[in-house]
């Protein structure tokens, strides 16, 4: 019985780890393009930097959601399961 559970609290680790990690790479992508296309806009046309920038921080928030999201997924594989 115990190897059972000390197999079963791996794959809850190894399985967490993979949420997190998968689930990493895409903000920190899509963030990190935002942002440089964002400045590359500012920099042609500094006119529209308040404009560029608000539109910047609103869509770095809704991508960082799915970051929060796979956090809550490991959370839960950890701890409800």
């Amino acid at each position: 019985m115990e190897l059972a559970t000390a197999i079963a609290t791996a794959g809850k680790a190894i399985g967490a780890g993979l949420c997190m990690g998968i689930g990493a790479i895409g903000p920190g992508v899509g963030e990190g393009t935002a942002v440089a296309h964002a400045l590359d806009g500012m920099a042609r046309q500094p006119e529209s930097a308040g404009t560029l920038r608000t539109t910047m921080i609103l869509g770095c928030a809704i991508a960082e959601t799915t970051g929060i999201y796979s956090l809550l997924i490991a959370f839960l594989i950890l701890f409800a399961l």
